[in-house]
């Protein structure tokens, strides 16, 4: 059953343009880095063309692939956790939007796998994304020829991309809930600006660590200085997270009455 799920949902994906509009506009993440690193090293050239403003600020920024590694993190991290709201919103709340949920939930199908294999799509479709995103991050950054490039670098710059994405993506579930819960696109997008806003603000305080969506902010470094370590009890705190949305998103689907 689980199979047959799974094929509707990406055959539905398939069709949707949402999925090529996504990866072209994650694609200007590292295409931005690339911009600032070139920046960075040629001052004088970005001023005549007048892409640096007096306001600017790269204090502390190498033109190196260690620095672009760091920026990539940062934007990784806070793009991805809006990308993934969008995908979330997008795979739980069209079925209300559209007015197909009646017909899903009529299915004889355990309604929890149209749950699981929603959340596997989004799995593969950000995971599709990330790997895109890599990719073109060397590209851009061997077309710039930045210095620095060894295989403890790459690994640990591929490995902090994937673990800040990793993390985006634990914390997803409860916006697929409220996607389910609101039945529509407007409630999660709602809540991902809301959450994103107190990630931010209560990153910069003592209580980032034990609240989700301060803790990809603090391991990028937008909410103050960077997390290069993230604490026992932060990785327990996105965890549980993890799976409050997953159960909570399953529960919505069994027992929520369709009044469509």
């Amino acid at each position: 059953m689980i199979r047959q799920v799974l094929f509707t949902e990406f055959l539905k994906l398939r069709r949707s343009k949402i999925t090529w509009l996504s990866l072209l506009a994650f694609s200007l993440v590292p295409l931005g880095g690339g911009l600032f690193m070139w920046i960075v090293r040629e001052p004088g050239r970005a001023a005549k063309l007048g892409l640096l403003g007096t306001k600017a600020s790269f204090v502390g920024l190498e033109a190196t692939w260690a620095g672009y590694f760091g920026m990539l993190v940062q934007a990784v991290g806070i793009v991805g956790m809006l990308l993934l709201s969008v995908i979330a919103a997008y795979l739980f709340g069209r079925e209300y939007s559209e007015r197909t949920a009646k017909n899903m939930l009529a299915l004889p199908a355990g309604r929890h796998w149209f749950a699981l294999a929603k959340f596997c799509v989004a799995l593969a479709w950000f995971g599709a994304i990330i790997v895109f995103c890599l990719a073109e991050s060397f590209a851009v950054g061997a077309l710039l020829g930045l210095p620095g490039l060894t295989a403890g670098i790459a690994a640990r710059g591929i490995g902090e991309v994937l673990l800040a994405s990793g993390i985006s993506f634990l914390v997803m579930p409860v916006t697929a809930w409220i996607a389910t819960l609101g039945k529509g696109y407007l409630p999660p997008l709602g809540f991902a600006i809301l959450t994103l806003l107190l990630g931010t603000i209560l990153g910069a305080t003592g209580w980032g660590k034990w609240f989700p969506w301060s803790i990809v902010p603090l391991f990028a470094g937008t909410a103050g200085p960077r997390a290069e370590t993230l604490a026992p009890a932060s990785l327990v705190v996105v965890v549980l997270t993890f799976a409050v949305g997953v159960v909570a998103t399953i529960v919505q689907y069994r027992w929520a009455d369709n009044t469509q």
